[in-house]
């Protein structure tokens, strides 16, 4: 039996059947959400682009890349992709749960992402084009994350995840810079 604190916020059994019952149509999407569901998908949308673009950027670096330490920095360049590519696709399922239709169009893609692609360069140039991509990320979602707080807990626990892996690819891209301005290690 729940005590009169538990009460005051816990719904009982029998009320969450009967509004588990009801509107059927809404998937996952509960009264009990305090988003705003519109907006949600819509901010996730721009995730997706964002999100596309680094995987598309990235893909281009590991691919482009040349010089003496281009195999190691390629293999890192495929791995972020390979990390952006899963930020993608959780974030279209999220939209999917919320009754929306992720949008993959082609079109567009660059207005609707935060970041930009950029344009290759030597390996100094992408490993910088690639950092900056990050951060924007990194300022994005933790503005995204106070944003959802707790109206929207499964979209911002998403975006948290993202968050450290987009601190983490920082980080990685951070160090590579550090080491070229210490010795020749990129070129």
């Amino acid at each position: 039996m729940p005590t009169d604190a538990a009460s005051a916020f816990l719904s009982d059994v029998k009320t969450l059947r009967e509004r588990a019952k009801k509107s059927l149509d809404e998937g996952a999407v509960m009264p009990s959400y305090k988003g705003d569901v519109k907006k949600t998908v819509e901010l996730l949308q721009a995730v997706v682009a964002t999100e596309l673009v680094c995987v598309l950027r990235y893909t281009m670096h590991s691919i482009s890349v040349e010089g003496l330490t281009s195999e190691s920095v390629g293999a890192e360049f495929a791995e972020h992709a390979a990390s952006e590519r899963k930020h993608m696709l959780a974030a279209a399922q999220r939209i999917d749960q919320l009754g929306g239709v992720p949008n993959f169009n082609p079109e567009g893609l660059a207005t609707r992402s935060a970041t930009e692609y950029g344009d290759g360069g030597n390996l100094v140039e992408m490993v910088k084009q690639d950092l900056i991509a990050e951060r924007i990320v990194i300022e994005h979602y933790q503005e995204l994350i106070r944003y959802f707080g707790d109206n929207d807990p499964t979209t911002r626990i998403m975006l948290e995840g993202f968050l450290a892996d987009e601190e983490d690819h920082a980080t990685d891209l951070h160090d590579l810079l550090v080491a070229h301005e210490g010795k020749p290690f990129l070129s």
